[in-house]
């Protein structure tokens, strides 16, 4: 089991940054390739960006690619997630994950964290 709890979301104005953090506790946590992902239409929850085991590779939605960074410390349980130039479009619960890749880029995940709200005004 891996337990994940999301921080620092809120509400920040169009053309801001925020940083999500992610903090997993259970099994070895460098064991998973960890995620990002959230809701979108059509959708229970969309891709956002996802990193390897080690953090060597990263993977990107196209509509983040660009604006967001993941980035993870194995050393302290963490993950975390950059945005910047955020749009009203990226208004949604952010949930953090843990599982392989391949499954992480589908949208699904083992383990999950509770959620995080982030809130673009225009």
């Amino acid at each position: 089991q891996v337990q994940l709890v999301e921080s620092g979301g809120g509400l920040v104005q169009a053309g801001g940054s925020l940083r999500l953090s992610c903090s997993a506790s259970g099994r070895t946590f460098s064991s998973y390739g960890m995620g990002w992902v959230r809701p979108a239409p059509g959708k229970e929850r969309e891709f956002v960006a996802a990193t390897s085991l080690r953090g060597a590779r990263t993977y990107y939605a196209d509509s983040v690619k660009g604006r967001f960074t993941i980035s993870r410390d194995n050393a302290n349980n963490k993950m975390y997630l950059q945005m910047n130039s955020l749009t009203p479009e990226d208004t949604a619960v952010y949930y953090c994950a843990a599982d392989e890749i391949l499954r992480l880029r589908a949208g699904v995940s083992s383990y999950w964290g509770q959620g995080t709200q982030v809130t673009v005004s225009p």
